[in-house]
């Protein structure tokens, strides 16, 4: 068919069927509509208010670290993280081998000092006669906890059978075997020989003799004065040890099972087996404690409370009715974090120890400045638990009031201490960990995450539109921030501290060497007249910005962000349990800030001897440890992005915070000096200037194919390595 015909033949078919026009914009329409769908950001959730966290992170910033505010189905959770949360009392069928790495170092870390002192505890309650029960216990738990892995612990008694008499559902095992029981009965009770009498009826279980109660003994005083207290102090130790090192959870779970249930029964409702398959003759047995590991790699899954393991550290005791008994077990609970004790102590020694006895000022500061990692951490599960809970009013206020506390606070701190003792170092300090927030959020976090995703997925594509969005955004705000440097550098008189000649017989019209040259702003009409007022135009400008940015996102744009809870729309969040209430993450926020303070003012009091360091440029020390410290919950966040193939959130996570830093760190702290004159003046040095104009550059070229693999990601850090170098070998700043 010719090209004519084909056109004369369409054009026909045209007028035969009028709606032809109709599908061919239908048509134009959807290629539309997939260009939008392309450009959208599609969120899967849980329920709704996971869905609403992960919608307030793009609006807002990604929060410190990325935790859940709800509680997730235990049913739809991995084998292998449902093991992490099984109980102790559970016997497995078939064993894994007990000989491993873990188990081992056990015994060479806890096994053989704890079996130690069961074994000088057993000889005391031995020597005290009363107590030679409970020294029977203390020599058969002394083996136990040398190697405890495939033994189990088991509660024999009546008590259990009454139980299970008024509670069926209890777990108990009521077995009648011929060989003779554990604990031989009574001559009372040992069953007659066969009698040819048909109605007499068949033998029951045997009962135990009858005893006296548990609290009308002698001997349980004895034990609970003498040998229970050195087993409260070890096994508290061993609970402690093995909690921080994370990995070794199982230990900490099964001394406080220990110390909590099996130290206080009586001694002869206490049988340990070496078999996990051995039946009790006689008696109904439960399963107290059994062990097969001392360790688990994937316990850094491990999370309470919707906070990971790594933020938990403290345990507490609550009481469950166990078949008509009550029984205190040991739960993991979130009062505090492993790092959180350190903020105690830093505060404490930073606090009484005024005169640096028992510490440097160098230990002070490592210690206040690593207090900034739990604090940051509950500062921002509170924020995500409140704004995730709450309508967007709420959420913006939240998030404007608290977002930024973290680094304000140190700022804010810093300029103060600097104003009271007219150190201008301290300022230089700020704006180093400004322009180092910025270099990290624009080089560094994009850079680790390309490398470590592009190492583990190749190659990975990411909407180059919504990171062009973004980009522009980085643009504007470093453009803003900048702008008066920019017009000081053109406009400004450049002061010299001293100069000299460099040939000494030659006359004042000779070359001059000069030195600690600096643009002049106090003197003068230019800073007051024209710089001043531009750096509060700009301070406006850029929140102003930062608003439209979510009036953007949240009436006119709202539909880029396409949330699922699972495979079908947002419908509500009932039945969805929230970890932290409004008020309880309201409360932590609030005492997350004073801690947040206290350590700050103790890092800004003794930093000056880090500044002093001849070797290393006040510059270098901005713009990495006080600049990258509040920023490793980011970093974290950001290579759980790239691990799970979202490059996309991984690239968000440091534009958001690099905007937060120009668009709303920044003018508060401008805002700041202008109600309390602490000297700070929105002037960056070149080096920090044209650092980050060039990084925003390499960003947008990098970010222009929508692709990323290693090789970006090692550009985009060596470019961040390389700043670094240069600030490491920068002249100190003026004033310092």
């Amino acid at each position: 068919m010719s090209l004519s015909s084909q056109l004369s033949s369409d054009t026909t078919n045209r007028r035969r069927r009028p709606g032809e026009h109709t599908q061919g914009a239908r048509r134009h329409s959807c290629e539309d509509s997939w260009e939008e769908i392309q450009s959208r950001r599609t969120i899967r959730a849980e329920n709704e208010v996971e869905a609403n966290k992960l919608v307030n992170n793009y609006r807002f910033g990604f929060r410190k670290w990325k935790s859940h505010v709800t509680e997730r189905p235990f049913e739809d959770r991995s084998e292998v993280v449902k093991e992490l949360y099984s109980e102790l009392n559970i016997i497995k069928p078939h064993a894994d081998q007990f000989i491993t790495c873990g188990n081992v170092l056990y015994v060479l870390l806890f096994g053989w000092w704890v079996s130690l002192v069961y074994l000088v505890v057993g000889a005391l309650m031995f020597a005290t006669v009363i107590g030679i029960p409970y020294g029977k216990l203390c020599w058969k738990l002394c083996c136990y906890f040398l190697w405890p892995f495939g033994n189990t612990i088991h509660e024999i008694g009546n008590t259990l059978r009454r139980c299970c008499e008024e509670a069926p559902d209890c777990e108990c095992s009521v077995t009648v075997e011929d060989s003779s029981p554990v604990l031989l009965p009574s001559p009372a009770e040992v069953p007659a020989p066969e009698v040819p009498a048909p109605e007499v009826p068949a033998p029951a279980v045997p009962d135990r003799p009858l005893r006296t109660p548990y609290w009308h003994r002698l001997s349980t005083y004895v034990w609970l004065l003498l040998g229970y207290p050195p087993l409260v102090i070890i096994h508290s130790l061993v609970c402690f040890i093995s909690w921080i090192l994370v990995f070794t959870i199982p230990v900490s779970k099964m001394n406080a099972q220990t110390l909590s249930i099996i130290l206080l029964l009586p001694p002869e409702d206490v049988l340990i087996s070496t078999s996990s398959h051995r039946k009790h003759q006689g008696y109904e047995t439960r399963a107290l404690l059994c062990c097969y590991r001392a360790a688990n790699w994937y316990y850094y899954k491990y999370a309470v409370d919707g906070i990971n393991v790594f933020a938990v550290s403290i345990l507490y005791s609550h009481s469950v009715s166990l078949c008509g008994m009550t029984k205190t077990l040991v739960k993991p609970f979130t009062h505090t974090s492993d790092l959180l004790p350190l903020v105690i102590v830093a505060l404490v020694i930073g606090y009484v120890d005024k005169e640096n006895q028992l510490v440097s000022s160098d230990v002070k500061f490592a210690m206040a400045i690593s207090s900034i990692i739990p604090l940051s951490y509950y500062i921002g599960m509170g924020i995500a638990s409140i704004s995730a809970q709450s309508n967007f009013a709420v959420g913006a206020v939240v998030n404007a009031t608290f977002g930024s506390i973290t680094e304000l606070t140190f700022y804010i701190t810093a300029l103060l201490r600097g104003h009271r003792a007219t150190n201008p170092c301290l300022q230089e300090v700020v704006k180093a960990a400004l322009t180092g927030t910025l270099l990290g959020c624009i080089l560094f976090i994009p850079g680790i995450c390309m490398i470590i995703g592009g190492l583990k997925h190749q190659e990975q594509r990411f909407n180059s539109r919504s990171a062009g969005v973004s980009s522009a955004l980085l643009f504007i705000s470093v453009g803003g921030v900048f702008a008066p440097t920019l017009f000081s550098k053109a406009y400004g008189n450049l002061v010299c501290d001293a100069c000299s000649s460099i040939n000494a017989t030659s006359n004042s019209s000779g070359p001059f060497v000069c030195h600690n040259c600096h643009y002049d702003l106090k003197n003068g009409t230019l800073f007051h007249d024209h710089i001043e007022p531009l750096v509060y135009t700009v301070s406006v400008l850029l929140p102003a910005a930062y608003v439209i940015g979510l009036i953007f996102t949240l009436k006119t744009h709202s539909h880029i962000y396409n949330i699922h809870v699972g495979e079908v729309q947002v419908s509500g969040h009932h039945g969805t349990v929230v970890h932290w209430s409004r008020w309880r993450s309201l409360l932590i926020l609030i005492v997350a800030t004073v801690l947040m303070s206290a350590c700050a003012d103790l890092a800004t009091e003794h930093i000056q001897p880090i500044l002093n360091q001849p070797n290393i440029s006040q510059y270098f020390i901005g713009v990495t440890v006080l600049a990258m410290v509040p920023e490793i919950p980011e970093i974290v966040n950001g290579i759980q992005f790239a691990l799970q193939n979202n490059i996309s959130l991984s690239l968000e996570v440091g534009s958001c915070i690099a905007v937060q830093v120009c668009m709303l760190q920044i003018p508060i702290l401008v805002l700041f000096n202008a109600f309390c004159d602490v000297g700070f003046v929105l002037v960056f040095s070149d080096q920090h200037m044209w650092a980050s104009i060039f990084s925003v550059i390499l960003v947008n070229y990098i970010f222009m194919d929508g692709k990323s693999d290693y090789f970006q990601g090692t550009a985009l850090v060596v470019v961040y390595l390389i700043l670094l170098a240069l600030y490491f070998f920068a002249p100190s700043p003026a004033g310092c």
